[in-house]
């Protein structure tokens, strides 16, 4: 609303223009009916924020003049300089609060300074810095004034008042910054999720460069608390039930309606969730199972502890049939539709149909649950545990086996083997042959060394006993002679793994060992001696973390079956946990596995799926087995824990009861752990 006044204009300007305008400069009362907007006016853009502008002037009235010349029909007025003022009066006209002939005050100049004096306005003005800015919104509230009030003034609503508080009590020496432009603004605003001075200079001026973008540092001062726009359990829980029950809510006033609402109970939240379960959970008990829990999250680590009951499908009676088969005929017919190009559907009609394609889906879902069987003598046995999934709705973990249950049912069918005089299916002992070929299980095996090299190189203590136990083993042991040189012992790094595994290049095992190695190389002299002598000054420490990367790099551990798992003793020693180290991809595995034994994987981490994917051609069920294994933990027996490896070998082919399937987390994957560990010593 800022405008030159005459007297401004005047001293601002020389020469000719100077004296016409001073000719006969005139402040005038002028009826809003007679005004309307010149073509003179320098400004051709920034009619914007109208309806704000028309509120304010109706709060705290016109504060500054407009400037006008006289038009050539003797009877209206040109603006030339104000015509935002201009539109906002007259839209307060059209909404009946301002009268048409409402007298204007204008400033009335020479026809000829017309152009001169609206470019001068414009050119000649300085606007407030935006900390003066959110300094004098924050002085206005330490006045007294309502915020409703200063919104009414200033005609915008009182979330973006509370949004200019906000930022004005975001650290002093953030906002100094900003003034400098070292800080953004979308940096203050996410900065402004907390009102603590030192947390939020903390965040920014402690975090590397690239990690100061506004997602980062809103995550950062947030970490505690749970995002109720992505969190499943709040989803499931509800907001809305959370706040009744006392739940702690912090909001950030610069996100939208459906974001930014972080809340700060997590066990509250948690309890409300297992609550709302218990319920579903009975329904769920009443179908026979040992034991059902309720838990408001059962992430894929939680379960690996327990082992899965094989189920069985059974097929449909001629009315359920007939059922699935017109529920997927309905299916079928929504998707045509929603697949053909129709610029006649509205997006209300898009979503109708969406949603009567879920409601289709559930049915289907509920219909397919109904059809999956589990042995009686085994339910008796096993569990459930209802839970909350990803995107916020119920899922039941269905036929789990804790380890005590797993042995009684082991021993029972022992027993029962003994009493029949062996397996009269077979009348032999042999072992199942693999489901693996050679050439896959040296690409898995590849893989497991790769890990374990990277896990020794983090262990130095480990190291030192493997090569301790390999000295023994020659001199003491078996007393092999040392030859002519000093310490004879050889060492071959293994790197050509990628002979085995394509995609070796790429694994995050074998990078971070590659990492950690060019590291070394770079600060060693390759000269003997020199190097001797650098060793000679190591601290013990650090040459014993050269010496991990180095016995690390000898490691070996391929295998040509899915039951040779070699180097357990290594592997137990540093923990070895292969979902740090391998995700289950189809080029990485499901492509190189038979129908057969995709589907037997997929029993484990999706098994209400398994019917579905055996009508899918093998490559889409490699396809398909990758993305529904995503973060459910699912490894191949090779690389599972060495104890369960070896049970689901020695019982290869079982049926329920001795099922050592297993679930784990692969959420937690590890980003170059051998680098940040091993690279710190180099």
């Amino acid at each position: 609303m800022n405008t030159a006044t005459f007297q401004e204009t005047n001293t601002k300007l020389t020469g000719s223009a100077a004296a016409a305008m001073a000719a006969s400069p005139e402040l005038l009362l002028i009826p809003l009916s007679r005004l309307r907007p010149s073509s003179r006016n320098v400004r051709k853009s920034g009619g914007t924020s109208i309806p704000e502008l028309a509120s304010s002037i109706a709060r705290v009235g016109l504060l500054q003049n407009l400037t006008v010349v006289a038009a050539p029909d003797g009877e209206h007025y040109e603006v030339v300089a104000g015509r935002r003022r201009m539109a906002a009066l007259k839209l307060l006209a059209k909404r009946r609060k301002l009268a048409k002939d409402y007298e204007v005050h204008c400033l009335l100049v020479q026809d000829d300074a017309a152009r001169t004096v609206s470019l001068t306005e414009n050119v000649q003005r300085e606007a407030m810095s935006p900390i003066e800015e959110l300094f004098a919104w924050k002085d206005l509230v330490a006045e007294g004034r309502p915020v409703e009030d200063i919104a009414a003034d200033f005609g915008v609503t009182p979330l973006v008042v509370q949004r200019r508080l906000k930022l004005a009590n975001v650290s002093p020496r953030l906002l100094a910054d900003f003034g400098k432009q070292i800080v953004t603004l979308e940096q203050l605003m996410a900065l402004a999720i907390t009102d603590d001075h030192a947390a939020q200079e903390a965040a920014f001026y402690e975090s590397p460069q690239w990690q100061r973008n506004p997602d980062a540092l809103r995550d950062h001062l947030t970490s505690e608390e749970i995002d109720a726009s992505r969190d499943a359990v709040a989803h499931f829980v509800g907001l809305e039930a959370y706040e009744q029950a006392g739940g702690g809510v912090r909001r950030d006033l610069f996100a939208d309606d459906h974001n930014g609402i972080f809340l700060t109970d997590g066990a509250l939240l948690d309890t409300l969730a297992r609550d709302k379960l218990v319920p579903l959970a009975e329904q769920v008990r009443a179908e026979g199972w040992a034991w059902v829990d309720a838990a408001s999250r059962a992430t894929a680590s939680d379960l690996y502890q327990f082992q899965r009951v094989r189920s069985t499908r059974r097929e449909p009676t001629k009315p359920e049939a007939k059922r699935i088969a017109k529920l997927e005929d309905q299916q079928a017919k929504l998707q045509e539709q929603l697949d053909e190009d129709n610029d006649d559907m509205t997006d209300g009609q898009a979503q109708a149909l969406h949603d009567a394609l879920d409601a289709l889906g559930n049915e289907l879902e509920a219909m397919e649950r109904q059809l999956v069987e589990y042995p009686p003598a085994v339910v008796a046995l096993a569990g459930a545990i209802v839970s909350v999934d990803s995107m916020g709705g119920v899922v039941v973990h269905r036929g789990l086996l804790r380890e005590e249950q797993v042995k009684a049912l082991r021993e029972q069918a022992r027993q029962e083997e003994d009493g029949a005089g062996g397996n009269p299916d077979t009348g032999t002992d042999e072992p199942a042959k693999s489901g693996l070929s050679e050439k896959l299980a040296k690409r898995l095996s590849a893989h497991r060394t790769a890990a374990l090299q990277a896990e020794v190189a983090r262990h130095p203590r480990v190291a030192l006993v493997a090569l301790v136990h390999r000295l023994a083993l020659r001199v003491i042991v078996e007393s092999y002679g040392a030859g002519d040189s000093v310490v004879n012992i050889s060492a071959t790094p293994q790197d050509g793994l990628g002979l085995h595994a394509p995609d070796m290049a790429d694994a995050p095992a074998a990078v971070g060992m590659r990492k950690v190695r060019e590291a070394w190389a770079h600060r060693l002299p390759s000269d003997s001696d020199a190097l001797f002598a650098e060793l000679l000054a190591f601290p013990q420490q650090e040459l014993v973390s050269l010496l991990a990367v180095c016995v690390a790099s000898t490691v070996s551990a391929l295998a040509s079956q899915e039951g040779e798992i070699p180097a357990t003793a290594l592997a137990q020693a540093v923990d070895l946990d292969m979902h740090d180290w391998w995700t289950p991809t189809a080029a990485g595995y499901f492509e190189h596995v038979s129908k057969a034994k995709a589907l037997e994987a997929a029993q484990v981490f999706a098994p209400d799926q398994v019917n579905r994917l055996g009508k899918l051609k093998k490559a889409e069920i490699a396809t398909e087995a990758e993305r529904l294994a995503a973060g459910t933990g699912w490894l191949p027996v090779m690389l599972r824990g060495q104890e369960s490896a070896v049970e689901v070998e020695a019982e290869a082919g079982r049926e329920v009861g001795g099922d050592a399937d297993v679930c784990a987390d692969t959420s937690g994957s590890v980003d170059s752990k051998v680098h940040e560990d091993a690279h710190a010593e180099a």
